[in-house]
């Protein structure tokens, strides 16, 4: 089966999260859409996330019913912070039948050069590439690192150009919340009710 790997705190899961997820488990090749949960994620501080297992219910209670999109806990025994070419070979090992893949905004594929192991990843497992806002400057910045490795035409990587382009973030949520904000059209109902009663971010 061909899977595609969403990783993310996910702090918290919003419906642009769920946006892109359903685009991709609809319009490519892969029939489901793991959302990755990281404990800690090697380039966010650890203070400003929830615990995980809150997360990992938000991104469960978001997902709902939707039988092509799932959570997973798999970085919750690995050992941390969490670098997805570990959690791949983890993921490999416990279901070697299963083909995987990564979904990832343009703005991580301008970078991607930089993360453990890029290259036995890229050789292994497909990416598939969705846009994202970014301003003129990282218009430039971007097309330069691009320019200057051959990752974007790698066979592996496949641009969704269709996908929708997502202008919200977890950050400008919190933000939101702590600012006293409604945010209710940014979350499912599930999840925005479970902030609610966990009285977090605020």
């Amino acid at each position: 089966m061909k899977v595609g790997l969403y990783f993310g705190t996910f702090n918290p899961i919003h419906v642009g999260h769920l946006l892109i997820a359903n685009y991709m488990a609809e319009n490519t090749e892969l029939k489901e859409v793991w959302f990755v949960v990281s404990p800690h994620s090697p380039h966010k501080e650890k203070k400003t996330l929830l615990k995980g297992h809150h997360r990992l219910e938000m991104v469960r209670l978001a997902i709902g019913g939707n039988s092509k999109l799932t959570e997973s806990e798999a970085e919750f025994s690995l050992p941390q912070p969490s670098y997805t070419a570990t959690t791949l070979a983890y993921l490999k090992e416990k279901h070697p039948s299963y083909s995987f893949s990564l979904l990832m905004g343009e703005d991580n594929l301008r970078g991607f050069h930089k993360w453990y192991n890029y290259e036995e990843i890229l050789e292994n497992h497909k990416l598939y590439v969705y846009p994202r806002v970014i301003t003129i400057q990282e218009q430039g910045k971007q097309k330069r690192s691009l320019e200057t490795t051959p990752i974007s035409n790698h066979k592996n990587v496949i641009f969704c150009e269709g996908a929708p382009i997502i202008k919200i973030s977890s950050s400008f949520i919190r933000k939101e919340i702590a600012d006293q904000k409604d945010v209710s059209s940014l979350l499912t109902e599930k999840v925005y009710k479970y902030l609610g009663e966990m009285n977090f971010y605020k």
